[in-house]
């Protein structure tokens, strides 16, 4: 594993990493403050798992932006081999550039192949990017949703974070001067090796508590009516506990104090909740549940608990 770089300096402690993460407008709370930190400090992968929409994704992209380093995303799918994800070779113009030697007369078949396996006709993938120097600084490399691959390319994966540096047989080795900030993400669809695991600082990302939910949607809508954020997130907390396929995340949430900013709204009443729920629910069984009566009862039972918070 690669060796602590420059990349801790921002985070001389789990303080500043929470600062670090609230100044590009991230609401954490400090266990995760403090497996940032440690990942920092130490160099090592952050392994973030949770359902679709806490939050971990827009972990990698607001220490890019706190940081001031560039986001490298590999957004990982069923079938993602190396080509997609390392290198791959720009094959057609590799063809031009033999056809057009051939017609100048060109017959040193070593020397042609080292001109068409030159790093100008690499096409690099965010694994190789990653690797490669940046006058910003190491960038922040996040695979996102690692459980859409399979385990061939778990090992491979784990074999180039091992050490930072990936061999191109034409070219030779290519080893990171300094190490990524590494970000890696899964909704737990499967269940990564532990070999993986191993090499990194693991978090578990769950929904956030009331208070928290409240001051993200503070943060990221700020054109929010206060007593709506209020009914919002509470209403939001409610939903989750509901027998449901998928529950809302964050994400929905923002989306839905976004959605009802929009619409001037300043109070929740059944009708709009019904008329919304698509903004944060996803699957009609889901909406059916949900709509009209128990829409109803569920605000019921919100007003009368903030009314007795007050």
């Amino acid at each position: 594993m690669a060796e602590p770089t420059e990349t801790s300096a921002p985070a001389a402690s789990i303080d500043a990493a929470l600062a670090l993460l609230k100044s590009a407008g991230y609401v954490a709370n400090r266990p995760l403050a403090t497996v940032v930190f440690l990942a920092l400090r130490m160099g090592r992968p952050l392994f973030l798992e949770g359902e679709a929409g806490v939050g971990k994704t827009e972990i990698a992209k607001v220490l890019a932006s706190a940081l001031g380093r560039r986001l490298i995303r590999l957004q990982c799918y069923e079938g993602l081999d190396v080509s997609a994800a390392l290198y791959e070779w720009n094959y057609a113009a590799q063809m031009v550039e033999i056809r057009l030697a051939e017609a100048e007369g060109v017959t040193d078949r070593e020397r042609l192949s080292e001109d068409v396996f030159s790093e100008r006709f690499l096409v690099k993938r965010p694994l190789l990017e990653a690797l490669e120097p940046h006058t910003e600084g190491p960038p922040v490399l996040l695979i996102d949703e690692l459980d859409r691959t399979d385990e061939a390319f778990e090992a491979f994966l784990l074999e180039v974070l091992s050490d930072f540096q990936a061999t191109i047989p034409e070219l030779g080795t290519v080893k990171a001067e300094h190490a990524p900030i590494v970000v890696i993400t899964s909704n737990r669809t499967r269940e990564i090796h532990d070999a993986l695991k191993r090499r990194c600082i693991y978090h578990w990302v769950d929904y956030p508590d009331a208070l928290r939910e409240l001051e993200i949607v503070r943060t990221k809508v700020p054109g929010a009516d206060e007593s709506l954020a209020r009914e919002i997130v509470s209403f939001i907390q409610a939903i989750r506990q509901e027998d449901l396929f998928k529950v809302p995340g964050v994400a929905e949430s923002l989306d839905w104090a976004s959605a009802l900013t929009e619409l001037d709204c300043v109070a929740l009443d059944p009708e709009t909740v019904s008329d919304t729920l698509g903004v944060i629910l996803k699957y009609q069984d889901d909406i059916a549940a949900i709509e009209g009566s128990r829409a109803k009862e569920l605000l019921d039972t919100v007003r009368a608990e903030l009314k007795a918070a007050e």
